[in-house]
């Protein structure tokens, strides 16, 4: 799996517009892209400047696919009209996953 996770910055007063104009791209990519398996850009709760991207790919190939969908391209054009400042992202590959809680409802840091 992938995992991309950043922030995109953007002046306090265009945030809620421009989440709001994103939100048929995230529910396009979530509902038309295979592989696609989490897709989310939301406010920061504790940042008025921020919008947080969490995205998750089942593999390298559907994420190579959605960076030729137009649900990118549409995406990245609707953020450059809200006027974003910056934006850092990172992809990570995992290799291993499991729950936070055990069986006993306690929150580990195990993988087995």
């Amino acid at each position: 799996m992938i995992i991309i996770s950043g922030v995109i910055s953007i002046a306090p007063e265009n945030r809620a517009a421009c989440i709001e104009a994103s939100i048929p791209f995230q529910q396009g990519t979530r509902d038309d892209e295979p592989g696609c398996l989490a897709y989310v850009f939301s406010a920061d709760p504790c940042d008025a400047g921020s919008i947080v991207v969490y995205e998750l790919w089942h593999d390298a190939e559907s994420l190579a696919a959605h960076f030729l969908h137009e649900n990118y391209f549409n995406m990245r054009n609707m953020f450059g009209q809200h006027g974003i400042t910056g934006a850092v992202t990172r992809k990570y590959r995992t290799d291993a996953d499991a729950p936070v809680y055990n069986a006993d409802r306690f929150a580990t840091v195990d993988f087995d």
